[in-house]
């Protein structure tokens, strides 16, 4: 038997799952990654500051996105174990639980918007840089009721995709795409009649192509037939599944709002560098996401037919899956600094930015090729198939031990003690992404990863 037999998936309906999946996910990512770059390219066209404060005031809503990312991934790996077994009464508990946990931090962070926005935008940006302070205040300020809608969708989003339901939040993400372009363009500019908002009307746009998202996937999820979860669902009692929710939930939610603080502690030192760093750095940050696209659509994918598998009973299937996924992440991540390296100067010079904000993006994005290929590895294997596995404990230490011991220390010493080139801090800043793409291949042979989830009383 040859080694790809052994260690790899060869079922085609494997992989006939993983794209259905998948490209789903791809494209929603695409459209999202799509609208934030037109954005940041719309903006770009008023002045410099524009789109880094718009950037550095999405650092503070990207902690948020990372926080109800970890509630509605943390119920996947539930809601994808109990759709493997058929157990339809604790995935209905799972799902008022994660609704409850999401719609609490929307709260609170909608609150945070409101009553702390020229706060939270001083940490971003040098005291003496106030037009970036000022315009970030009036981008939150203008994007504080999408928090709300964000718990919404992305925890449905996520707990439809784990059942395998993921053509309606692709409608709803196509149906958002055109309403936040058409909205942002003439609330940016001025059009149609309308006064011209900048700033302010980047973040309408927004917002209200949120409502759209997230008004299409209540309507298909409350219509559903298959999960058939209704509105009196979220007032049923369902405490005896807390503990285990909390039990696999709560370290993905630490785990990835620990992520979030730590992609915030990084854009803060960026704020400290300079303007110029952070102007290049928004730049950086769309083409990265363009690139890491199917990174992921992989990383869904891993994560909800580990859970499935495992639900089914399939151990040996959960550790070739697990291998495969390994290798595809080598591959993807190398197709990626290949997608950096072609476009990366076709999207620095349709910005209009001084020569030394260029010359720092072209260091940033040369510096995101070496990266972009480890980061693959790690998200792959810890967004995925590990988390996937319940694995959830080991995930929590991974992450806050490459983030804190590792990528803030030597960030901050590149960056604001040694003055390094932008490349060596970029590299720096990130270097989390190597160490954890390691590590994660080590548990990943361990089988230690696979871990048993009970159902409902």
């Amino acid at each position: 038997m040859s080694l790809a037999h052994t260690f790899l998936e060869t079922d085609r309906n494997f992989y006939r799952r993983l794209v259905k999946i998948a490209v789903p996910v791809i494209l929603q990512s695409l459209i999202t990654t799509g609208v934030n770059l037109v954005d940041n390219i719309m903006l770009g066209q008023l002045t410099e500051t524009a789109p880094s404060a718009a950037t550095q005031a999405n650092q503070f809503i990207g902690l948020f996105t990372f926080a109800i990312m970890g509630v509605s991934m943390g119920s996947s790996v539930l809601t994808s174990r109990y759709w493997g077994a058929r157990d339809m009464v604790s995935l209905k508990k799972v799902i008022t639980i994660a609704l409850r946990f999401g719609l609490l931090l929307g709260l609170i962070f909608t609150l945070l918007d409101v009553f702390l926005s020229r706060q939270i935008m001083s940490l971003y940006f040098k005291p003496q840089e106030l037009a970036g302070i000022e315009n970030g205040v009036v981008y939150l300020h203008w994007s504080a009721a999408a928090f709300l809608l964000m718990s919404i969708s992305f925890v449905l989003t996520n707990i439809m995709r784990s059942a395998g339901l993921t053509r309606v939040p692709l409608i709803a993400s196509v149906s958002a795409f055109g309403v936040n372009i058409g909205a942002n363009y003439v609330l940016i500019f001025g059009k149609l009649g309308l006064p011209a908002m900048g700033v302010a009307g980047a973040a309408l746009g927004t917002v209200i192509a949120r409502v759209v998202e997230t008004g299409i996937i209540l309507l298909f999820f409350l219509r559903n037939r298959t999960i058939f979860y209704r509105l009196r669902h979220l007032l049923e009692p369902c405490g005896d599944m807390v503990g285990e929710f909390l039990r696999i939930s709560v370290p993905v939610m630490i785990s990835d709002s620990l992520l979030g603080l730590g992609d915030n502690t990084l854009a803060i030192i960026m704020g400290q560098i300079g303007s110029s760093f952070v102007s290049a750095n928004s730049i950086v940050m769309m083409v990265q996401r363009i690139s890491t696209i199917f990174i992921t659509g992989l990383s869904f994918s891993g994560c909800f037919l580990t859970g499935q598998v495992l639900g089914e009973g399939r151990v040996d299937a959960a550790k070739k899956q697990g291998y495969t996924y390994l290798f595809l992440g080598m591959g993807v991540g190398l197709l990626a600094a290949g997608i950096i390296q072609l476009f990366s100067g076709c999207v620095i010079e349709a910005y209009n930015i001084t020569e030394e904000t260029k010359a720092i993006a072209y260091q940033l994005m040369n510096a995101m090729c070496v990266c972009v290929i480890f980061r693959s590895v790690s998200s792959i294997l810890t967004k995925g198939v590990l988390r996937g596995g319940g694995d959830t404990r080991f995930l929590l230490v991974a992450d806050m031990t490459t983030m804190w011991c590792i990528a803030v220390p030597l960030g901050a010493l590149a960056g604001l003690r040694l003055h390094l080139p932008a490349f060596w801090i970029y590299l720096c800043l990130y270097s989390d992404q190597v160490m954890k793409a390691v590590w994660c291949i080590f548990r990943l042979r361990s089988g230690k990863w696979i871990k048993k989830i009970k159902g409902a009383a």
